[in-house]
């Protein structure tokens, strides 16, 4: 029977990195884990800030660690996230998550395969969270 791996954190971690490209607002990342068949990391976002729209090749796990926000599937209307939640985003979903617009929230996310990311979200979509 094969034994349990133990994974060291990669050579990017355990270090905080402020989020680039992809993200709206200050976000920063702790990344724990990355090759190409999966990547973990601790993501703080500051109030308002979220991802891009982006999907996820064989998935995506998320666990909220601290306070609260939206996830929102394209085509869907945004739900609210909060400490312990736990979301799974399936293979090709196209979703975008952040902090809301009064907390700051960070989540542990596992994602599975390769990410593709896609447009900004705009703060008429972000703002369309607050209505729900």
């Amino acid at each position: 029977m094969p034994e349990s791996k133990i994974i060291s954190p990669s050579p990017a971690g355990p270090n905080v990195i402020k989020g680039g490209a992809t993200f709206t607002g200050d976000v920063y990342l702790s990344m724990l884990y990355h090759d190409p068949s999966a990547a973990m990391a601790h993501v703080t976002f500051t109030p308002c800030a979220r991802t891009h729209w982006h999907t996820h090749e064989k998935g995506q796990h998320l666990q909220v660690l601290h306070g609260q926000g939206w996830i929102c599937d394209k085509g869907s209307s945004p739900r609210r996230i909060k400490t312990g939640d736990l979301i799974w985003a399936p293979p090709g979903t196209t979703h975008w998550h952040g902090a809301d617009g009064k907390s700051v929230m960070t989540h542990l996310a596992v994602g599975l395969g390769a990410t593709t990311w896609g447009e900004r979200v705009t703060d008429e979509e972000f703002g369309a969270a607050g209505k729900t």
